[in-house]
């Protein structure tokens, strides 16, 4: 696992980060207090990683908002 901070890795890596964490505390294997450690850094890169989204959604609409399309909605299936 890296300990790269947090708020510097992109979305690819702090998923790659996130599923690492998951896994090692899936296995049961670390001692409580390093699970904990483990868990927080979860919530963290589980945080950055929606802020990543939803910068990335923003990006979109403005695109979008500029090209004159719809913001915020999508086309019914089928049409």
């Amino acid at each position: 696992m890296t300990d790269k901070p947090v708020e510097t890795m992109s979305f690819e890596e702090a998923m790659a980060a996130l599923e690492q964490v998951v896994d090692a505390l899936e296995r049961g294997e670390v001692p409580l207090e390093q699970s904990i450690a483990l868990y927080e850094r979860g919530a963290t890169l589980k945080a950055h990683c929606a802020r990543k989204l939803a910068e990335a959604e923003e990006k979109v609409e403005l695109i979008r908002a500029q090209e004159g399309r719809a913001v915020g909605t999508t086309p019914a299936e089928g049409m």
